[in-house]
């Protein structure tokens, strides 16, 4: 596979009250094309950051992000970005804020009707096609931001916790829909997640960060897929990548 994504010594500083504070430093990474990377850290570690710059959302203080070998300069249609916070439009219906990528890209009206009934249907959101943002719970919004992530056909997926503020068992279908989706798709997906068996769940690489964005581990993942949560829990393999990635993150934190 060849690389899709260059990272390299990219450093970001923010300026609150006069004050320098450093989010991420001299971050490194390689991503390759049609591979899922998930990257795990604690809560500060500057992951979220890392895509906020990877996306073009954020202009690095110091270092690079490349594309295709180009400079990311900003945001970017082969890019779609599910950042942690609900970004529907509040003003939208379900089906019009899936359908808004594909309005945007010029899609027919039909068609565009056509693909958000269908990824409507694998989201689990049938029936509620005309609900509005603020007549649908946490995780109803999670599952249509997540259907308008995918309408616009976006080569490579940047997921920033998607799924954490989610009851488990609904945490658990939407995981297996993404692996779904993504599988033989050829897309890239760059996941970020504070949940180890979440990050060993999906990816078949491990990217896990300390402070300031350290890489502390960088593995492949060698279980087979289709994988099961259930039946991982008590594979030998997974328990050990799970004791190896607690490690990693009690390293990190130091």
């Amino acid at each position: 596979m060849s690389t899709l994504i260059e990272v390299r010594g990219l450093t970001k500083r923010f300026v609150k009250d006069e004050t320098g504070i450093v989010a991420l430093r001299d971050f490194g990474l390689e991503v390759e094309k049609g591979s899922f990377v998930t990257v795990l850290g604690r809560s500060g570690c500057g992951k979220s950051t890392a895509l906020n710059l990877m996306s073009g959302l954020l202009k690095p203080t110091e270092g690079t992000v490349s594309y295709r070998g180009d400079p990311v300069t900003g945001p970017r249609t082969e890019i779609s970005y599910l950042t942690q916070s609900d970004t529907l439009m509040p003003w939208r219906d379900v089906r019009r804020n899936i359908e808004m990528p594909m309005e945007i890209s010029g899609v027919s009206k039909r068609e565009r009707r056509e693909h958000a009934e269908e990824l409507i249907r694998r989201v689990g959101l049938t029936g509620f096609e005309r609900h509005y943002p603020r007549e649908l719970s946490g995780g109803m919004r999670r599952r249509a931001s997540l259907a308008r992530m995918l309408a616009g056909d976006p080569e490579t997926l940047l997921m920033d916790e998607p799924f954490g503020a989610l009851d488990a068992q609904l945490r658990t279908d939407l995981q297996l829909e993404l692996l779904r989706l993504w599988q033989g798709s050829g897309k890239t997906v760059v996941f970020v997640t504070h949940d180890i068996e979440e990050a060993l769940l999906l990816g078949d690489r491990v990217v896990v960060l300390g402070l300031l964005g350290r890489r502390v581990l960088d593995k492949p993942i060698e279980l087979s897929r289709p994988r099961d949560a259930d039946e991982l829990r008590v594979d030998p393999t997974f328990v050990s990548l799970h004791r190896e990635m607690t490690e990693a993150l009690r390293e990190g934190a130091r």
